[in-house]
């Protein structure tokens, strides 16, 4: 009998597909791997054909159903070893599998796929792009040590015309095979080819450092050396357990091109890898996290953090499902939190306790108390604003830092005369709640930053998740967890995915990122439809770059480039009438995507602007027996039940399928939460994009499907892309 092994795309594709799709493609495996070889080549009903048109002669499609097409890598070296490559729609797979060519890396003995057709256009591209060839990036590297570091023949004529590394970029995976560019990406970056070899050969078991006295490498032995992107179906359950596992194990799986940021030797200092959603940013956190735990010293402790704690619990069973029972112990030597969280328990433990943490309600009213005695042209929202983005944001003390201070993010001007009004209200403010025992959370940050200053550094390395949302107390904070040194920071982050107003200027902070900065474009979680309506949400908005602020000058950021692989059906947005007609829409949306399309409940999300209208659709999807539970009561992976969340808990998270509801003219933007233009044009211009942020996060949670509805006048911010 045939040996069948999936590579790691074909699993991406597997899970993607609808229940009844699964089923057809698990049938079609087992009676594949119940045939012998020849019997496989003359069954009809498995329909196993060559194509002609394919750039490698090895690759066959199989019939999966009237649509549906596996494509295989057919084994050419005697061996039964054959590999599961893609799955897809018919037109898709031909032409996916048409362009793709397979080879064996001279160093490093793993399998590597190229996209055949577009390296050639590359090729093409590039020597007739000037005339005078300038100086090349790789030209101080000869060709017989290119070889040495399993660089082939057509992938070393593109590496001779290319001049700046962001002519390498654009050919990478999965255009360019993956090791070979993480290897030419280590030698652009400053690496000598010693360190290219310690640092990716030398891990895969080779020995040999010379290309000439490497002996040959068949096919079926890549496949076995590439353990990490290909399985081998061992037994009949083997598809069952890849499915049961799902997102789970999927979630923590690092895409070759971005290994070279999870697992770099050491950064001489802060590091930060930024790109959209669905680029893995938090998969490269934490594959980060376990390289440094396996090669840091033993009693060198971590902290892993994010912005909630619902991320914090995700990334816990994600670190632990990544380390395995094998590596299981280091997990004691990572703490996982929220660095709201780490600064109560700094403050509580130099204090013998911690303050109460005020509600935004509670807030609002500990301002109108302050101003009570004061006439005052500015409302308590500014107060709060003021205190929050400069006070508290530069960590002034005395009335003269404010007096001196530059207000960077505000728009209005503020004098010495009112400086020294608002300084007097804002000491109001903090004596009233020092009374009543009570703080803000970023007054938490503010204190436990200067805690954490006065004691010796509790950690070795800090990771941080969800970066862009963190405000300069809280960054005071983990600056003060770590001491200043080699590979002290690394973060991960997106500046389109800011929803809350914390720009801050990093090397302000003692956090210089500058020359450690690297960014994903390639979208792994989302079909390109997705991605490209959800984008276009941001169209013309004013996105800043990760961790820099107006006065670090540094441009801004964009989604160009950024791209998927993967392909399914347009978002589907729609009015209704009323709201009772929108969630009787939703109902039969929620319906087919579990009745039709074979979705898990679990893998289906409805999320809205507020909890009210959250209550409102767990509520209708549980009267017409559609199981619902909402997100913030924490519901595990076992509990069966479509998510229902506000669209802020959405953060992190994603789903085969999502609804966002309620997307109407009063809610976004929603006005409360927007400064007036009148009051402050810096600050509403911010309180918008905040807005847009949000929604966009919202759309690009779904991996297969989004669909979009409103009752009544839709909200202006879908206009790009409703017309």
């Amino acid at each position: 009998m045939p040996r069948l092994a999936l590579s790691d795309d074909f699993v991406t594709d597997l899970i993607s597909l609808q229940r009844p799709v699964q089923k057809e493609l698990t049938d079609a495996i087992q009676m594949f791997r119940s045939m012998t070889v020849p019997q496989l080549h003359a069954s009809k009903g498995m329909h196993l054909e060559k194509l002609e048109r394919a750039r490698d002669p090895r690759i066959r499609t199989i019939r999966v159903t009237k649509s549906y097409r596996g494509v295989l890598l057919a084994p050419d070296d005697g061996s039964d070893l054959f590999m599961l490559l893609r799955v897809a729609q018919h037109d898709e797979a031909i032409n996916w599998a048409c362009k793709r060519a397979y080879s064996v890396n001279g160093a490093t003995g793993g399998l590597e796929v190229r996209n055949v057709e577009a390296l050639e256009q590359m090729e093409t591209y590039f020597e007739t792009k000037a005339d005078t060839p300038p100086a090349r990036l790789f030209e101080a590297h000869s060709d017989t040590v290119l070889r040495d570091l399993g660089i082939d023949d057509q992938v070393l004529r593109l590496a001779r015309v290319c001049v700046t590394v962001d002519d390498l970029t654009v050919m990478a995976p999965p255009m360019m095979p993956a090791d070979q560019y993480e290897a030419l990406w280590f030698l652009a970056d400053g690496n000598s080819p010693e360190d290219v070899w310690e640092q990716l050969i030398a891990p895969r078991g080779q020995t040999v450092r010379t290309a000439e006295e490497r002996q040959a490498v068949t096919l079926t032995e890549a496949i076995l050396n590439t353990p990490d992107r290909i399985v081998e179906v061992t037994g009949p359950g083997e598809l069952e357990r890849i499915l049961a596992e799902d997102l789970a194990r999927w979630r923590i799986f690092l895409h070759p091109a971005q290994r070279r940021y999870a697992y770099h030797p050491g950064f001489n200092g802060p590091a930060q890898v930024t790109g959209g959603p669905g680029t893995g940013k938090t998969v490269v956190a934490l594959h980060r996290v376990r390289h440094l735990l396996r090669t840091g010293r033993e009693g060198d402790r971590i902290l892993l953090t994010t912005f909630t704690n619902a991320m914090a619990a995700a990334l816990r069973d994600s670190l632990a499902l990544l380390l395995g029972d094998a590596d299981a112990h280091l997990l004691e030597r990572v703490d996982i939190t929220t660095v709201d969280s780490l600064a109560a328990r700094a403050v509580r433990e130099a204090r013998g306790g911690s303050p109460k943490l005020l509600s935004a309600a509670a807030e609002k009213s500990a301002w109108t108390r302050a101003v009570a005695r004061e006439e005052l042209p500015w409302t308590e929202q500014f107060l709060a604003q003021e205190f929050r983005n400069v006070v508290l944001a530069q960590g002034l003390r005395t009335p003269e830092e404010y007096l001196r201070c530059v207000r960077r993010g505000r728009g209005t001007q503020v004098g010495r005369v009112q400086r020294a009004r608002l300084w007097r209200v804002m000491e109001r403010f903090t004596a009233d709640l020092a009374s009543r025992d009570s703080a803000t959370y970023t007054q938490l940050c503010d204190r436990a930053a200067r805690v954490l200053a006065e004691s010796a550094p509790r950690y070795r390395h800090v990771i941080v998740d969800e970066a862009q949302d963190l405000h300069p107390a809280q960054w005071r904070v983990l600056r003060a967890c770590v001491a200043v040194q080699a590979d002290d920071i690394f973060l991960v982050g997106d500046p389109h995915q800011r929803i809350y107003d914390s720009r801050v200027s990093l090397r302000s902070l003692g956090v210089n990122v500058r020359g450690r900065t690297s960014r994903l474009r390639l979208n792994y979680r989302s079909t390109e439809e997705i991605l490209r309506w959800s984008a276009s949400l941001l169209d013309g908005q004013p996105v800043g770059r990760l961790g820099e602020d107006d006065d670090d000058d540094g441009g801004r950021d964009s989604l160009r480039g950024y791209r998927s692989q993967l392909h399914g059906r347009v978002p589907v947005a729609r009015g209704h009438g009323s709201q009772d007609e929108e969630l009787r829409a939703l109902v039969e949306q929620v319906r087919a995507w579990i009745e039709q399309d074979g979705v898990k409940p679990s893998e289906v999300a409805v999320c809205a602007r507020f909890n009210t209208l959250v209550d409102a659709v767990i509520t209708r999807l549980r009267r017409e027996r559609v199981p619902a539970v909402a997100v913030r009561d924490n519901p595990g992976p076992e509990v069966s039940g479509v998510r229902v969340a506000t669209m802020h808990a959405m953060k992190g998270l994603e789903f085969r399928c999502v609804a966002v509801v309620g997307v109407t003219s009063g809610v976004l933007p929603f006005a409360p939460q927007v400064t007036p233009a009148e009051a402050d044009p810096v600050q509403h211009q911010s309180d918008l994009l905040a807005e847009h942020c949000l929604l966009f996060v919202a759309c690009t949670r779904a991996r297969d499907a989004l669909a979009i509805s409103w009752s009544g006048e839709r909200s202006p911010m879908l206009d790009p892309v409703a017309g």
